[in-house]
């Protein structure tokens, strides 16, 4: 029997008995969505933080950070105010977010970029003018398909929409980096929280090798402005991210492993599964076997058809484990604020996954089958 009379065999009998094969392509299908289902996020630069609800930061602590002469090292500033839950409205759509008010070098210090549009300037910072760069899932959210130029309204006071920034995805603290606003910190203090301070100052050193002098530079300018003269009393923490992603990637591993052991065990009970059936079905076709082999049929020949019905079963389960995969891919982003990233390669990996399980998994009923005695199987009623 050729190979393509084998596969043409095993597709025919996975489709006679179609009930016990979607049962077993079930227990594959959980095990990959699972699989594709994966996490990711990324940080650069370091970061200046004022921690507790009464912050002793303020916009000209971040003006003296970036003085070349105490601060050589230090080659970014960026000061942060925030106002968590702000209502924003764009006609008949409405959309809460966190709104975050900054300077034109907060896109190089965060690392991010421009998808449409431009980033507000200096000027405008000084002007404490009402215009506004919206995320790129907070620009959908409000139904924004044509966002630049369009006036929305924030906390009830009118902004001019100026860009768009690249999708970021999420950062190691879950949060979504695409659903936010960020407008001149002037604006931002004059018009939604009405303080003079600054909840953090986002600080990028020269170069990886100045990172210690830069955290160095910034502490001793702040402990100075700030009149300290013990460090242990200092009112401002520094948080380096070297820090931060080691806590972020310990998180991550943990998670990683975690989603690995489920999908493992899934996979293993949809393997399970597989050669559950496929014993079933050997013991349903003892006739059909013993037929086989008294016309000739080879141990290798059965035991080959009986391995392709296991990875065509594999196969099939891994296809549509991989397609509601990124069906949830699609759909989940619309209920919760975090996207979902598909890695091609993954899915892939995965579906050949789904293969070698059914594979292995029917190792044993095909060599079972095989080993029928063929006088035997034909006097089985």
């Amino acid at each position: 029997m050729s190979w393509w009379e084998t596969l043409r065999s095993g597709l025919e009998a996975i489709r006679t008995h179609r009930m016990r094969s979607g049962l077993t392509v079930l227990g594959i299908l959980i095990g990959i969505a699972a699989v594709i289902v994966t996490p990711g996020s990324t940080t650069t630069g370091l970061v200046r933080g004022g921690f507790g609800s009464a912050s002793t930061l303020t916009y000209a602590n971040a003006k003296a950070l970036a003085s070349k002469v105490d601060c050589p090292d230090i080659a970014g500033v960026a000061p942060q105010v925030q106002s968590p839950g702000a209502n924003l409205v764009a006609g008949e759509e409405n959309w809460e977010t966190t709104v975050y008010g900054s300077t034109p070098q907060w896109l190089a210090v965060r690392g991010r970029s421009m998808a449409l549009g431009s980033f507000f300037t200096p000027a405008e910072v000084t002007d404490a003018d009402n215009v506004v760069v919206l995320g790129e899932t907070t620009a959908e959210e409000l139904h924004l398909f044509s966002p630049v130029g369009q006036t929305i309204d924030i906390a009830n006071v009118p902004f001019t929409v100026i860009g768009v920034l690249a999708s970021a995805g999420t950062s190691s603290s879950s949060t979504n980096e695409d659903d936010m606003a960020v407008m001149p910190i002037t604006t931002a203090q004059e018009d939604l929280t009405g303080s003079s301070t600054v909840s953090s100052i986002y600080l990028e050193a020269s170069s990886q090798a100045a990172m210690g002098a830069a955290y160095y530079e910034a502490d001793q300018e702040l402990l100075n402005l700030h009149g300290i003269t013990d460090p242990s009393n200092a009112d401002f923490t520094i948080t380096t991210q070297s820090s931060l992603l080691s806590t972020a990637t310990q998180v991550d591993n943990t998670l990683t492993i975690l989603l690995g052991g489920i999908a493992a065990i899934s996979l293993l009970v949809g393997g399970i599964g597989v050669m559950n059936i496929m014993l079933v079905s050997v013991t349903e076709r003892v006739r059909e076997i013993g037929l086989r082999k008294a016309l000739g049929a080879t141990p290798s020949v059965i035991r080959r058809q009986f391995l392709v019905e296991a990875s065509a079963l594999g196969l099939a389960g891994g296809l549509m484990g991989a397609a509601l995969g990124m069906a949830g891919a699609v759909v989940i982003p619309h209920f919760v604020s975090n996207k979902i990233a598909i890695s091609g390669p993954a899915t892939i990996g995965a579906i050949a996954v789904a293969m070698v399980i059914g594979v292995v998994f029917g190792v044993y009923p095909a060599s079972r089958a095989a080993r029928l005695a063929p006088i035997e199987a034909l006097r089985s009623e």
